[in-house]
C-alpha cells in the first residue's frame, strides 16, 4: 500500500474512533429506520458492472449495519428492502431480487448472531404481492425468532407507506360495522394498532442513502416525529463512521415534539 494511502488510512481510522466514542456518550436512537437506495447507481459507477453486483454489495452491506446497531446498542432497525412500486422494474432484476430476499431471509434466520443476540426478524408489506418461496422463507425466518426480543430486525418487503395505512383503516371499519368498535374510539393510538407492526415504537432516526431527498412512501404513519438524515453515499458505500455521523447530528437536535 503506498504511503500516502497507509496514512489517509490511519487518519480515518482515528477519526472513527473519536467519533464512535463521542456517539457512546450520548442519547442513541432506540430504532434507527433506512431507505437502503443507490444500489444500480453504485454498481454503474463504482463497480462499473451491472445493477445485480450493485445489489448484492447491499445485501452485504445490510449485515454489516445489523453488526453495527447491535454494537451500538440500537434497538431496533427497519430497512426499505423491497417498495411496491419496485415491482414495475424490469422482469429480470425482480426476479433476482426476490431469489436474492429469499435466500437473505433464510441466512438472516440461520445466523449465529441472531440467535445470539435475541434478534426478532419481521417482514411488514403486502405478503400476496410476493412469490411463495419469498413468503415461505418469510415465514421460516419469522418462526425461528418469533420469542426473541432483545433486538428487532424489520424488512419492509412488497411494502407501502399508503397501503399500510389504508389496510389499518379498512380493519377499523370494519369493526366498527360489526360493532366491536364506536366512532369515538377511534385516535392515533388505535390506528398505530393496526399500523403492521403496533409492538414496535415509531423511528427516532430515519436515514436515507444515495442523495434522494424524499421518504418514497417509505413509514408515513410512524414518521411524523422522526429526525430525518440524509447523506449523499450510496447505500454499499455506506460506512460505520456514516452511520455514527447519522447518529450524532441527531444527538445535536432538540426533540420537542410540538411542545
Amino acid at each position: 500500500m503506498p504511503i500516502k494511502e497507509m496514512i489517509k488510512g490511519q487518519a480515518y481510522s482515528r477519526y472513527e474512533q473519536k467519533l464512535e466514542k463521542e456517539v457512546k456518550q450520548g442519547p442513541v436512537p432506540h430504532h434507527v429506520a433506512v431507505i437502503m437506495d443507490g444500489n444500480r447507481r453504485y454498481a454503474a459507477e463504482t463497480l462499473k458492472a451491472d445493477a445485480e453486483q450493485g445489489h448484492l454489495k447491499g445485501r452485504d452491506k445490510l449485515e454489516e449495519m445489523l453488526d453495527w446497531c447491535l454494537e451500538l446498542g440500537i434497538k431496533v432497525l427497519t430497512v426499505y428492502a423491497f417498495s411496491t412500486e419496485n415491482f414495475a422494474r424490469k422482469e429480470d432484476e425482480v426476479e433476482f431480487l426476490m431469489d436474492l430476499l429469499e435466500r437473505s431471509l433464510i441466512s438472516f434466520a440461520d445466523d449465529e448472531r441472531i440467535h445470539r443476540y435475541h434478534v426478532k426478524l419481521k417482514v411488514i408489506g403486502d405478503m400476496s404481492m410476493i412469490p411463495e418461496k419469498v413468503a415461505e422463507a418469510v415465514r421460516y425466518a419469522e418462526g425461528r425468532t418469533s420469542e426473541y426480543s432483545d433486538f428487532h430486525l424489520n424488512m419492509a418487503i412488497a411494502y407501502s407507506g399508503r397501503q399500510e395505512i389504508k389496510d389499518a383503516i379498512k380493519i377499523i371499519a370494519s369493526k366498527v360495522r360489526s360493532g366491536e368498535l364506536e366512532i369515538n374510539d377511534i385516535d392515533e393510538s388505535l390506528i398505530s394498532m393496526h399500523m403492521y407492526s403496533p409492538d414496535v415504537p415509531d423511528p427516532d432516526l430515519v436515514l436515507r442513502t444515495s442523495g434522494e431527498l424524499r421518504v418514497s412512501n417509505f413509514l408515513l404513519w410512524q414518521l411524523a416525529y422522526s429526525e430525518l438524515y440524509f447523506t449523499d453515499i450510496y447505500w454499499p458505500g455506506f460506512r460505520k463512521m456514516d452511520l455514527m455521523r447519522a447518529i450524532r447530528s441527531y444527538q445535536q437536535r432538540s426533540r420537542r415534539y410540538g411542545q
